[in-house]
C-alpha cells in the first residue's frame, strides 16, 4: 500500500468516527510516516499514526492499532492542555516533529495550522534544539528515578528498558531527526555514522546490554517472543495503555518486524523492540493468564539473562551506568548539533 492510500484511510477515519467523539478539536498525522512522501510504499512493518485533540483534559484511553480499508492505523489521543503555546510545542522532543511539516488531517478550530505556522519556521534554531535534546535528557533521567524495586520483574525491565531506549533520541533529536520508536537504534546509528562518531555507536548498545549478542540468540529469543505474543494475544482482556501492541493486528510489526531487522544483519537492533514487547506480553499474562504468565518466564528471562540482567540488582546497576553515560551523550550531542547545517542560531 502507497502512503497516500493509507493516508486516505486515516483521514477518512477521522471524518467518519474521531469527529464524532465529544471534545473533537482536530487531528493530525504523527509517527515514523511523517515527511514521506504519498507515493512511497508503506512498510508491511509501520503503521499510520494519528494524534486525535481533545478538549478534555484528562483524554481517554488511545484506541490503538487497528485496521480501516486496509491500512494500519494506530490512533492517540492528546489534550489542548499539551498544545497550549508554540513554545511549548518547540520545546518538547515528542511533540515539536508532528509539526515540523503540514501534518494536519482535521483543524475545525484552524488552531492546529496557527500552530504550525508558528512551529515550522522556528524548528531548527540552536536554542530550541537544545532545549528539546534536554527534554529527553530530562525523560531519561526523571524514569529512571522512579524506578520501583517492589513491582514484578516484568515491569522493572520495562522501566529500565525505554529510559535507557531514550539515549538514541538525544542524538536524533541533535540531528533534526525523527525520534521514531522501534527502529530508534539503527536510526541511531546513521546519525553517529554521518557525523562522524560511529565508534561511539557500540556504547549504546553497552548500555543495552547486547553489544555481543549474536544472530543466532536473538533469533531464539524472538522465536521464544512468538509463542509468549501468541498466548497473550489470545487472552488479553485487562487494558493496558499498549494493548492493541499485542493483537493479531500488530503482530506483523511487533514479530514481523524484528524479524526483517535480524535477517538483515541488524539483530542487536531488533533487541530493545524484541525485549520491550515480551515485558509488555507478561504484564499481559500476569493480569489475565498467571498459570501462563509463569509457564512462559523462564524464555522472559533467558532473554534479559543474555542482556547480563538477572536480578532486580542488575537493573539498578543498569540504571547507574545509564546516568553515569549521560554526560558523554550530552557531549555527543552537542558536538552534532554544533556540526549540524540545517540548525538556524
Amino acid at each position: 500500500m502507497r502512503i497516500g492510500t493509507a493516508r486516505a484511510a486515516a483521514a477518512r477515519w477521522g471524518e467518519e468516527h474521531a469527529r464524532a467523539e465529544s471534545g473533537f478539536r482536530g487531528a493530525y498525522f504523527s509517527g515514523s510516516t511523517v515527511g514521506l512522501p504519498d507515493g512511497a510504499e508503506l512498510s508491511p512493518f509501520s503503521d499510520i499514526d494519528i494524534v486525535v485533540v481533545t478538549a478534555e483534559h484528562d483524554p481517554p484511553a488511545k484506541p490503538g492499532k487497528f485496521r480501516f480499508h486496509g491500512a494500519l492505523l494506530e490512533v492517540s489521543h492528546l489534550s489542548w492542555d499539551d498544545l497550549s503555546s508554540a513554545d511549548d510545542v518547540l520545546s518538547s522532543y515528542h511533540l515539536a516533529g508532528s509539526f515540523r511539516r503540514d501534518t494536519v488531517i482535521d483543524d475545525p478550530t484552524g488552531r492546529l495550522r496557527g500552530l504550525r505556522s508558528e512551529v515550522f519556521p522556528r524548528f531548527a534554531e540552536r536554542f530550541r534544539v537544545r532545549r528539546r535534546c534536554l527534554d529527553a535528557e530530562r525523560r531519561i533521567e526523571t524514569r529512571l528515578a522512579a524506578f520501583d524495586t517492589s513491582a514484578p520483574f516484568h515491569e522493572q525491565v520495562t522501566a529500565w528498558l525505554f529510559p535507557t531506549g531514550v539515549t538514541t533520541h538525544v542524538l536524533l533529536v541533535a540531528a533534526l531527526r525523527n525520534p521514531t520508536v522501534r527502529l530508534r537504534y539503527p536510526a541511531a546509528r546513521a546519525v553517529l555514522t554521518d557525523y562522524g562518531h560511529a565508534d561511539r555507536y557500540p556504547e549504546l548498545l553497552e548500555l543495552l546490554g547486547c553489544a555481543r549478542l549474536s544472530a543466532r540468540r536473538t533469533g531464539h529469543h524472538l522465536d521464544q517472543l512468538t509463542r509468549t505474543f501468541d498466548a497473550a494475544a489470545r487472552v488479553a482482556r485487562t487494558p493496558f495503555f499498549f494493548s492493541s501492541d499485542i493483537t493479531t493486528e500488530a503482530r506483523p510489526i511487533a514479530i514481523g518486524g524484528s524479524r526483517q531487522l535480524i535477517e538483515r544483519g541488524d539483530h542487536r537492533e531488533a533487541v530493545f523492540w524484541i525485549t520491550a514487547t515480551f515485558a509488555r506480553c507478561h504484564a499481559v499474562l500476569a493480569a489475565d493468564a498467571p498459570d501462563l504468565h509463569v509457564a512462559r518466564l523462564p524464555a522472559f528471562r533467558e532473554a534479559v539473562a543474555d542482556l547480563g540482567v538477572t536480578s532486580t540488582e542488575d537493573l539498578l546497576h543498569r540504571t547507574d551506568e545509564v546516568i553515569g553515560y549521560l554526560p558523554r551523550l550530552r557531549q555527543t550531542a552537542a558536538e552534532i548539533l554544533a556540526a549540524n547545517t540545517g540548525i538556524t542560531d
